[in-house]
């Protein structure tokens, strides 16, 4: 495999050629087993569905994209030339976590130049307005997550409403519509609307890569058909369809690493035990279908009630 381009030829330029590609090649192998190394410190530090404010070990994921969440829930820097993007704060109390990680990761948090998030729950977005004194950064919202992030109160909408802590209000420095795709210098992620766990829910997706091997990453919100005692998703056939029209967006986009608010909704740590790394083909594909199964049995119960 390697004899080709380093054949018998004794000229000096095919032995510099060749003194780079194993350069090259001894850089990469290393580079993988740092991650694997990584991965595995992850998933022993770390147990499946564990607590929200735990520390956890940051790690690549893959090229440019770094996961500094806690161990119970996940927070994604995407690094880039013009300056780098948060998804979720976690707690508030997680926000000292995800900021410690970004640090140990040796990037600045001065240099986190956009926030964006998943779903406007406490444990996802409770520790935006933190981070965003620590970096200055923007905050990009949905126009429904907007006035809950300003506020710190979910909305009447939610399907938890009444149920859940309220958290730190902050400020919301722009609203973005579906498929506007966010740029930050070289870097560009595009938001897909996928309500139901929320009304005000995003999906993220942006391509990562590593030399010529680019990886299309999917951040699926968590969708999972959770709310109050007193709300029946049944009720409200509008918001349903909305869900539904989600989960299959979700299914049919280009992804090959799928990542999710909660780490152990998509198995991460499974996944990242099993030495196969998060390189998934038809990850959201099962995903959708999963939570799709839920909603329907959801709805199914709340029939025979």
């Amino acid at each position: 495999m390697f004899g080709k381009p380093c054949g018998r030829r004794s000229s000096s330029y095919l032995a510099i050629g060749c003194s780079a590609f194993f350069v090259g090649f001894f850089a990469q192998t290393v580079l993988a087993q740092d991650q694997a190394s990584d991965f595995a410190g992850w998933a022993e530090s770390c147990s499946d569905w564990d607590d929200w404010d735990k520390p956890g070990p940051p790690f690549n994921i893959f090229g440019n994209t770094y996961y500094v969440g806690t161990c119970g829930i996940t927070a994604i820097l995407i690094t880039g030339d013009a300056g780098h993007v948060l998804i979720d704060g976690g707690t508030e109390a997680g926000a000292d976590v995800i900021a410690a990680n970004i640090q140990t990761l040796g990037f600045s948090l001065q240099d986190v130049k956009l926030l964006l998030h998943s779903h406007e729950h406490f444990d996802h977005v409770g520790g935006i307005a933190k981070l965003q004194q620590l970096t200055g950064a923007s905050l990009l919202t949905s126009a429904e997550a907007a006035p809950v992030l300003r506020t710190g109160v979910a909305a009447e909408s939610d399907p938890q409403a009444g149920m859940l802590e309220p958290f730190p209000g902050t400020r919301v420095d722009r609203i973005v519509a579906e498929y506007e795709v966010v740029q930050l210098g070289t870097l560009s992620l595009t938001p897909v609307a996928t309500p139901g766990h929320t009304p005000g829910a995003l999906t993220w997706q942006w391509l990562s890569c590593e030399a010529e091997n680019c990886q299309s990453i999917v951040y699926a919100d968590s969708l999972s058909p959770v709310s109050s005692d007193s709300y029946r998703f049944s009720d409200h056939p509008t918001y349903v369809d909305a869900y539904r029209a989600g989960l299959q967006k979700v299914a049919e986009l280009d992804c090959s690493i799928l990542l999710t608010p909660h780490p152990s909704a998509s198995d991460m740590r499974q996944r990242l035990s099993s030495g196969e790394g998060l390189v998934q083909a038809d990850g959201c594909r099962r995903y959708a279908e999963k939570i799709s199964g839920s909603l329907d049995a959801r709805i199914a119960r709340e029939t025979d009630d």
